[in-house]
């Protein structure tokens, strides 16, 4: 793949951000927005990470769901607008191990 240029993923990040400036529905925009946002930068989510990666909990029995996981790099818990971010966060960290 091709490094796309400064000024692309400008003009990208521009387009992206209105399209997406109403999106509030997790369950209806998760896949599609993370999917858009990687194309921002020239990348095929796809080739970089998963979504819906099954997961231990950390200190649980209990097995989660991460919304987008890039191994090593990047774990994703996309929650609809207005809900709390501090709890999306330690969902997160429940699945650092």
């Amino acid at each position: 793949m091709a490094a796309i240029s400064w000024n692309d993923i400008q003009a990208n990040a521009v387009a992206f951000a209105h399209d997406w400036k109403g999106a509030s529905d997790e369950s209806a925009d998760a896949q599609s927005f993370w999917n858009d946002f990687f194309e921002i930068f020239g990348v095929q989510r796809r080739q970089v990470g998963s979504f819906e990666a099954a997961v231990q909990k950390l200190g649980s029995k209990h097995k989660g769901r991460i919304d987008l996981f890039w191994p090593g790099k990047l774990i994703v818990e996309h929650k609809s607008r207005g809900k709390d971010f501090y709890a999306a966060f330690l969902q997160a960290v429940d699945y650092l191990s």
